[in-house]
């Protein structure tokens, strides 16, 4: 009989599908950009994955941004999944938003947002950060049942 039997996968230490954050922070506070990067390690933890860096972009101009360039490298390494942000308005303005948000896709990488669009902040926002994440789903939205009726 063998006594070297590989230990259950719950007590190894499996690792999540890798992400990498993006914030763009412009004329920010040091404790925002805290509780920013504390929102993405937290919604990283509730959805099992792994947050492997940030990738932070402080310009407001339109040009090439370095950071947005460093996380398009990062999205072509083989075990990326994904970009998260706190919401979709980190990708910059819209007309920097739209191509940035083609070129995540391109890289086949998926965009994970914190709030997703048109969600509000929880009511309990306050000084100590933001409240819960939302549950993010994946893959198309459910049929509706058909009515027996028709």
């Amino acid at each position: 009989m063998d006594t070297d039997m590989e230990p259950l996968t719950e007590h190894r230490g499996v690792s999540g599908p890798v992400v990498y954050g993006y914030l763009r922070l412009v004329r920010v506070s040091p404790a925002r950009q805290m509780a920013l990067n504390e929102a993405l390690a937290e919604y990283c933890r509730q959805h099992e994955l792994t947050l492997s860096g940030v990738f932070t972009e402080r310009d407001t101009g339109s040009g090439p941004s370095a950071a947005f360039t460093g996380l398009i490298d990062v999205m072509e390494l083989p075990d990326t999944y994904g970009v998260v942000l706190p919401a979709a308005s980190h990708l910059g303005p819209k007309d920097i938003a739209a191509p940035r948000q083609a070129r995540i896709a391109e890289a086949g990488a998926r965009l994970l947002l914190v709030r997703g669009p048109g969600s509000r902040r929880p009511t309990a926002h306050g000084p100590t950060g933001p409240g819960p994440a939302p549950v993010r789903r994946f893959g198309p939205a459910p049929t509706p049942a058909l009515n027996t009726e028709t």
